[in-house]
């Protein structure tokens, strides 16, 4: 098959045909196949794009048509780490906008705008679906629990620092680019760094370990 000129290496052509191979229908391996491209391009480019396209077998419009739909893909460069803060009702209301307006002063961005020194992307995200630890924001998708203003702002500036972030619930804090790689399927070997979940979530269940509460059984 042949390969339109783009500036995706070999070796990221192989790995978009590798995701491909992974689903019975080629094209449902092309959301991860964004991802990648996003890893290696740090944005959905044109090129990235004719490329998707090309190993699927569809078209490029396709392709972008998925690709303007979903938040997650990203038309403009994104830095280091893209750090996404909860405005939805529940976290807004416990100080997720205060949160979010404090970065854009301390940071001197706006929404969906990046550092000067490429180091962070702001972003005000709807839901982070972690309400129970509200206000939330997210660092490459990695939850930073409980936030306050003053802590959100010692996150960005120890990232920007270089110095080695961990997430509330999870792993140290990778670049954005090597979170995408994760994303499009290539683990990083993280995957049991922290917690997977936290005792706010668990306090139903524990609640009805006490009582001796179960599921209703189904019809037999």
């Amino acid at each position: 098959m042949s390969e339109p000129t783009t500036g995706l290496d070999e070796k990221t052509w192989t790995e978009l045909r590798e995701i491909a191979a992974r689903y019975p229908q080629a094209r449902s391996g092309l959301l991860p196949m964004l991802h990648l491209v996003q890893s290696v391009e740090g944005r959905i480019t044109p090129e990235g794009i004719e490329a998707c396209a090309e190993v699927l077998g569809i078209s490029a419009a396709e392709v972008n048509g998925v690709a303007t739909f979903y938040t997650m893909y990203k038309r403009k460069p994104v830095g280091d780490y893209h750090v996404g803060v909860c405005t939805n009702t529940l976290c807004a209301v416990m100080g997720g906008d205060l949160i979010f307006e404090r970065l854009k002063d301390h940071l001197d961005v706006g929404n969906d705008e990046t550092t000067a020194d490429g180091k962070v992307t702001l972003e005000h995200i709807e839901c982070n679906a972690a309400c129970d630890y509200a206000p939330v924001m997210m660092v490459n998708w990695e939850f930073m629990d409980n936030q306050t203003p003053e802590s959100a702002v010692q996150v960005v500036d120890d990232l920007r620092a270089g110095k080695e972030v961990h997430s509330t619930r999870g792993p140290r804090l990778c670049t954005w680019r090597e979170a995408e790689r994760v994303l499009a399927g290539f683990p990083d070997d993280r995957a049991d760094e922290g917690p997977a979940a936290g005792p706010s979530s668990l306090v139903g269940l524990k609640i009805a370990r006490e009582k001796g509460w179960t599921a209703p059984e189904g019809e037999k």
